[in-house]
């Protein structure tokens, strides 16, 4: 078995990812940001859900929206 240690997803469920990326930026901006009609036009955790799942495509955006989001608000350890 591959250790997942710093895969950032690892661990985490498509619901908690688009709950965080909600919190985040809201409906209105992940729509800009992934042009998919389940983030602009009545949007809700429960269709997105359901259109993600079935769309890997989409997800993958999300997801790559996700990791961007993380890196834009980790501190840089770099100094």
């Amino acid at each position: 078995m591959v250790e997942q240690v710093n895969n950032p997803l690892h661990g985490k469920t498509l619901e908690n990812i688009l709950n965080e990326l909600v919190d985040t930026y809201g409906w209105e901006h992940m729509g800009f940001k992934v042009r998919i009609d389940c983030f602009n036009n009545d949007p809700s955790i429960k269709s997105s859900l359901k259109f993600l799942r079935r769309m890997p495509w989409a997800r993958k955006k999300v997801e790559e929206m996700y990791l961007d989001m993380l890196d834009k608000t980790q501190p840089d350890n770099s100094k």
